[in-house]
């Protein structure tokens, strides 16, 4: 048996800090900010178009956060932030 299994101390540790909670939590809110600007943009009537559908901001600034969101998320799990 290997000393490592029997120690409590390392048995007791999360897998994650304190520290990547909050940067889940960040990239959380960047993901959700990504997706409300994306809401939006439809039309009244269906006989018009309305081109605010196609706004840089729903085309190219939402998916880039919610991208970067994700991003996020993986670093914050993957990556060991302690104290």
């Amino acid at each position: 048996m290997s000393n490592e299994t029997n120690n409590p101390q390392n048995n007791s540790r999360l897998p994650l800090s304190k520290r990547n909670y909050q940067i889940l939590c960040i990239g959380f809110a960047v993901i959700l900010l990504g997706f409300i600007l994306m809401v939006g943009g439809s039309s009244d009537s269906p006989d018009e178009f309305n081109y605010a559908m196609f706004s840089w901001r729903r085309i190219t600034l939402a998916p880039i956060l919610v991208i970067g969101g994700f991003v996020i998320e993986i670093c914050g799990i993957m990556k060991r932030f302690d104290k």
